[in-house]
């Protein structure tokens, strides 16, 4: 290790002109983002509630009638039959996600030298300093607000509610409000959507020391002053928002800015502070703004930092729901692919540290939005299928669970494994902690019978057909989109029946586990490949962005190089030869996770690589679904602490592996506090000279043990620490 600590937050010598090189702070609910010129500053205001309507038809399509006659031209060989399968309605988007407002701050001109802002993953707090005055902004988990303090000699400033952000709709019905108050003022700006009852309202209270406060309608002017104190919320409602009652609420938090951090710090810093990454940087380096570091594609520092990053984006974005495409934020009301949380891949990617990085707070919300959408799952299985159970979306806004997001190239609605993907994180989670949540054992019991009533069809053999599938996003060379066994859907309905057979013991249990074991195996094709679908003379198309056929591997334990040798040979020819088609972010990152299970170092190298190399990060550290900053987008900076991870540690409930895919580039480092599905927290340490790991478990339990120099078992004590030494990894 070298003599300093990793950089625990990020820093830059010169201000953000663009909003996607802002610095963001968010509690889940409300996010900030702030960028802007030293004497012309701006916080654009988000909330996770905030989609426009769009007068999208939100129901599920009423095709079930109509299935057992598309089953049977699929299974005779028609290959283009899923194409008519819809109620002819055009592709609706879900409803866009988009920001509030922005907060502008105005100074006088003038010159500000010394100028730096910053952000402290540990606290959450945005500052930036110049020339004598300081600002400062988090969003308090604790009290649900955003806090912002500008303090120094004489402060003289305008300030404003602001609701021209880029593609703001020309038909929003904005009214401002702006009045004086006995701690300074109170401004409010109102946005009604057009052709709607919906709106969004955000209130800001001002609480000024010394100096003097005039109302500019529709903002404030504050004259001399020592400091501003801004508590800011927002509202998505219906009718008109009561500001009495939402200035008389902040006006109970007004406290001293080191009392609101104080009791949002506790919060945050424990939840942040659970898990840190060290790759031996150059302490020099380490030192560097983010900018630079990111100048420096291959620098342990910028892992390091980015790893961070990635934690710190990924709390801040969860809480009322976990993370959109965008995290929590946007500074453009004309957000890519609506801002939604996509389940066919990017939401499940961007989530996919939160049990081993020790970040139960991201997976409550995702279970959150889980629990909320039930409902309309149930909806889905009855009017696609003609079933009982839950079919979840592809897409979805937070609001609507509703499949209604389709087309013919993307026949979304077929897809069935998604409530599978959905629910192994909370099921990872419990494992880690040693629970069963009720929720998920009963969402899971719900899938299992979606499936029992859905897997009827059988092929030649006997066995079980799935038809018709659906492999996100991709088709075979030689069918259209929708067709039969598609490997992923293969993988998710062994799993979700095995699985919630785990959690209901008994007569369900058995005809689950029996329903499992009449599924068709895996196929591996003429390449040596694992087939995306196993389905016979479907031929591959390997040049796309997801990896679904390889489900089994990452994020399921179905094919590993220890059980399924001969299926993990196959899966990595699929990997071989899967090329990256668009460059999209989210592909190369889900590569790297796969290939980790798959002990391949220098191929999780490489895809790291591609996006380190790929400018894919704005100085902000949150990141773009494409080259060169193209399209913001948080999948990259929310996945990266899942790779390094993966390459470092993984685990199942019996097993323990560790190193298994390390890069040659980072010989050195430190994994601490990481998380375990056995019950484990452990700390790992490695070097040219050897590895060490301290394993402190939760709860008594024998675990298999691989690394590279071989298997053994460990008994592991409830309360009592093992250390392991490793001589060769």
């Amino acid at each position: 290790m070298t003599d300093s600590a990793p950089v625990h937050g990020t820093w830059e010598p010169h201000p953000a002109t663009r909003w996607e090189d802002g610095f963001l702070s968010g509690n889940g609910h409300h996010g900030a983002l702030v960028f802007g010129d030293p004497n012309d500053e701006r916080v654009v205001v988000t909330h996770h509630t905030l989609v426009r309507p769009n007068g999208r038809d939100p129901r599920p399509p009423q095709l079930a009638a109509d299935l057992p006659a598309l089953q049977d031209r699929l299974l005779a060989g028609d290959t283009t039959a899923a194409e008519s399968f819809t109620d002819g309605r055009p592709l609706q988007w879900v409803q866009p996600f988009h920001p509030a407002f922005q907060i502008w701050l105005r100074r006088p001109p003038g010159d500000c030298p010394g100028y730096r802002r910053e952000v402290d993953f540990t606290t959450g707090v945005v500052s930036t300093t110049c020339a004598g005055w300081a600002g400062r902004l988090f969003v308090s988990r604790a009290d649900d607000v955003i806090v912002q303090q500008v303090t120094g000699p004489g402060l003289t400033l305008d300030i404003d509610l602001d609701h021209r952000l880029p593609g703001a709709p020309a038909g929003l019905g904005v009214g401002h409000g702006a009045v004086l108050t006995p701690e300074g003022a109170l401004l409010s700006l109102r946005a009604r959507y057009p052709d709607s009852g919906l709106a969004c309202t955000g209130v800001t209270l001002l609480a000024v020391t010394g100096g003097t406060t005039t109302l500019t309608p529709p903002g404030a002017h504050v004259e001399a002053a020592r400091s501003v104190l801004l508590l800011t919320r927002v509202h998505r409602h219906t009718g008109e928002l009561d500001v009495v009652a939402e200035a008389r609420a902040l006006r109970d938090l007004l406290t001293g800015y080191d009392e609101l951090l104080g009791r949002h710090a506790a919060l945050h810093r424990t939840a942040y502070e659970r898990v840190t990454l060290d790759l031996a940087a150059d302490p020099a380096e380490r030192a560097l703004p983010g900018s630079e570091l990111l100048k420096r594609p291959r620098s342990a520092a910028l892992l390091e930092r980015l790893f961070a990053a990635g934690r710190y984006h990924l709390l801040s974005a969860s809480g009322l729901f976990p993370p959109r495409l965008t995290g929590l934020w946007s500074g453009d009301w004309n957000t890519a692919w609506s801002g939604a949380f996509t389940n066919d891949a990017n939401l499940n990617l961007q989530t996919a540290s939160a049990a081993a990085a020790a970040l139960p707070e991201v997976t409550e919300a995702h279970a959150s939005l889980v629990q909320r959408q039930l409902p309309d799952w149930r909806d889905n299985a009855r009017a696609v299928f003609g079933t009982r159970g839950a079919v979840a979306p592809a897409h979805t806004d937070g609001e609507s669970g509703h499949s209604y997001h389709f087309s013919r190239e993307y026949p979304l609605h077929l897809w069935t494994a998604g409530a599978d993907w959905l629910l192994k994180p909370l099921v990872d989670h419990d494992e880690t902690h040693g629970t069963r949540d009720p929720r998920t054992a009963a969402a899971l019991a719900e899938v299992a019978l979606f499936y029992e009533d859905f897997l009827t069809r059988t092929d030649e053999d006997g066995r079980l057909v799935v038809v018709p599938s659906y492999s996100p996003e991709n088709r075979p060379a030689n069918a259209s989109w929708g067709t039969l066994n598609a490997a992923m859907d293969l993988s998710a309905a062994r799993h979700a029946l095995r699985t919630a057979a785990a959690c209901h013991p008994g007569p369900d249990a058995d005809r689950w586990q029996a329903l499992a074991d009449r599924l068709p195996p895996h196929r591996i094709n003429a390449d040596g490949a694992l087939a995306e679908w196993a389905w016979p003379g479907l031929e591959d198309s390997y040049d796309h962005r997801h990896l679904s056929h390889l489900y089994g591997v990452w994020p399921l334990d179905e094919i590993t190089p220890y059980d399924t040798p001969e299926l993990a040979a196959a899966a990595h020819r699929a990997l071989e030869l899967r090329g990256a088609e668009n460059d999209s972010a989210h592909g190369h990152l889900h590569h790297a996770l796969i290939a980790a299970r798959l002990r391949d170092g220098d191929r999780v190298a490489h895809a790291l690589g591609q996006v380190l190399d790929g400018d894919f990060f704005h100085a902000s550290l949150m990141s773009a679904h494409y080259p060169n900053r193209n399209v913001y987008n948080a999948d990259a900076a929310h996945t990266l602490p899942a790779v390094l991870i993966e390459m470092l540690v993984q685990s199942t409930p019996d097993r323990l592996v560790l190193l298994p895919a390390l890069p040659t580039a980072y010989p050195s480092g430190a994994l601490r506090g990481v998380r375990t599905r056995f019950g484990a927290e452990i700390d790992l340490t490695w070097s040219p000279d050897g590895a060490a790991a301290v394993i402190r478990p939760g709860r008594t339990h024998r675990v298999e043990l691989r690394t590279s120099s071989g298997t053994e078992s460990l008994h592991l004590v409830a309360g009592e620490d093992h250390a392991l030494t490793l001589r060769e990894w």
